[in-house]
């Protein structure tokens, strides 16, 4: 593989916050549906929360700002 192929795959799988949060939103959209079994909630459950995490420890700063804003409206 060239150096120029390898940066073009490279390019393609780039994950960002966003790619991240929409994880988050499958993951509670299938669970919604009922995709999941019993025996496997508990894991999807862990990973939906650890990458959740990981997501609001990683927003900049503003976006932050804005997610308890969108919070506390809901309340």
């Amino acid at each position: 593989m060239t150096e120029e192929n390898k940066q073009e795959a490279a390019g393609q799988s780039n994950i960002n916050l966003s790619d991240l949060a929409m994880v988050v939103q499958i993951i509670d959209a299938c669970t919604k549906r009922g995709a999941f079994e019993g025996n496997e909630l508990a894991a999807v459950g862990q990973l939906r929360n650890k990458v959740e995490t990981f997501v609001k420890a990683n927003l900049p700063p503003e976006e932050k700002t804005e997610e308890k804003t969108e919070e506390k409206t809901a309340e």
